[in-house]
């Protein structure tokens, strides 16, 4: 009797649950038109105005907001970057004087970094008269800073620069003179006005970027080793190409970056 060799079957191999995962995300096919509506939000709550034309003529889609509005909050965060925070505040409140009027944190700090700035200017040489620093300080900001502790703290640590070099300042008084400072400003008076006027502070697609990272930590924490370590959102290809557009756009629209930076979120 001859033996036969029969061979057992190949188990099946299991498909590795990432290999699944990044199945079912080629499976969602994000409408084009939605895109576009995210991105031309993005580009009017963020203050794009010269870009978002552009896009509206090449995505062939009506703004939902009027463009032209936009300059104005152009024009105050162009004031903010360059460090002309009076003209800032004179048009903040030309377009509604309610919007520092009722937020007296956003004020403060508005007037906060026009001190930084006067300050900036009186010490840049060495015998440079500081006169018109106190005095600002003393007339707008010492009146505000009682009633706030944080503002007490804000107006002292601003002082300090009167009293140290600006070269060999400790890194909390440092970074009062980084650009930064001008940005994060921007931002929250970008945000003010956007609510002031009955709209989103933030970007739909910013949102969305927030709620993603969030599900995947969540993710995460609840079935380890369920995803692949690095999850290719298909941002990466594109990113040159959009730098280089951006690069080359409208000069209207650099008055929103930071120092010549690109916006993290345009790049």
């Amino acid at each position: 009797m001859t033996s036969t060799n029969i061979m057992s079957p190949t188990p099946p191999t299991a498909t590795p649950a990432w290999h699944r995962f990044e199945r079912k995300v080629d499976e969602v096919k994000p409408s084009k038109t939605d895109i576009n509506y995210l991105v031309m939000d993005y580009l009017v709550t963020n203050g794009y105005p010269a870009a978002a034309k552009r896009f509206a003529v090449e995505a062939n889609i009506q703004p939902k907001a009027d463009i032209e509005s936009i300059q104005e909050r152009v024009e105050i965060r162009g004031a903010i970057h360059s460090g002309d925070i009076q003209t800032a505040i004179e048009k903040i409140n030309e377009l509604s004087p309610q919007i520092l009027d009722e937020d007296p944190s956003l004020h403060f700090s508005l007037l906060r970094l026009q001190l930084v700035e006067l300050i900036r200017r009186c010490t840049s040489t060495p015998d440079a008269d500081i006169t018109p620093a106190l005095e600002f300080a003393t007339s707008q900001l010492a009146p505000r800073a009682p009633t706030n502790p944080q503002f007490l703290e804000d107006l002292e640590r601003t002082l300090a620069l009167l009293i140290f070099p600006s070269e060999n300042l400790a890194p909390s008084l440092a970074t009062l003179l980084q650009p930064n400072l001008r940005k994060d400003i921007a931002t929250r008076v970008n945000e003010a006005i956007l609510k002031n006027q009955g709209a989103r502070k933030e970007a739909r697609l910013r949102n969305l970027v927030k709620l993603r990272a969030w599900a995947e930590q969540k993710a995460r924490e609840t079935k380890p080793g369920g995803l692949p370590d690095h999850l290719n959102i298909g941002l990466y290809p594109e990113k040159q190409q959009s730098t280089n557009e951006h690069s080359n756009g409208n000069s209207d629209d650099a008055i929103m970056t930071n120092n010549g930076d690109i916006d993290p979120m345009m790049a």
